[in-house]
């Protein structure tokens, strides 16, 4: 039988300081389930990861933000930690990739900080979401609901607050790309 996503193209879109584990569960279910990954970030370079404050490993980058085009991918996972959402999201090319898959009505999949970048992106306005705590005013303040919840599902917008809430966060992502 056939992985149930071996038909899909999924951007990761990380940079230094990503959470480890924020990116590499969610790399690993949805491999696992066939789909096709790619690692996109700032620079060419691998990026480092950290474990809450701690260096983690490094990761390679398969393709730089400028040099990709959304319409090339189904989904887009946006891994959090504090460093790299607020890297990305000073990054013109980074925030208009991000806004591409809301314009076209792709799933999103953010988690912990990483919808510091949905802020950026102007996509929050209206949405219900869930982050870490401390951007609950952020979120608040750019139009969104804040909802303190393992995981929320806006019609395709999944979110999650920590890295505690990963089996909730990966298994709505899995559900949700397997429709689409």
């Amino acid at each position: 039988m056939a992985a149930p996503l071996n038909s899909k193209t999924i951007a990761f879109l990380a940079t230094d300081g990503v959470e480890q584990i924020e990116l590499t569960r969610p790399w690993k279910d949805l491999q696992g389930a066939g789909a096709n990954l790619h690692l996109i970030s700032l620079k060419k370079d691998d990026i480092q990861a950290f474990h809450h404050l701690d260096k983690a490993h490094t990761f390679p980058v398969d393709k730089v933000v400028t040099d990709v085009n959304a319409n090339d991918y189904d989904a887009l996972v946006l891994p959090g930690g504090v460093a790299n959402p607020d890297a990305l999201r000073q990054d013109r090319d980074a925030v208009s990739f991000v806004k591409h898959f809301f314009n076209s009505h792709k799933p999103v999949a953010a988690i912990c900080h990483a919808p510091w970048l949905l802020i950026e992106a102007d996509v929050v306005k209206g949405r219900t979401l869930t982050s870490f705590p401390s951007l609950q005013t952020d979120i608040q303040n750019a139009g969104g609901k804040w909802v303190d919840e393992e995981m929320c599902d806006d019609n395709g917008l999944i979110t999650s607050r920590n890295p505690q809430d990963l089996d909730a966060f990966c298994a709505r992502i899995l559900e949700v790309l397997s429709q689409v």
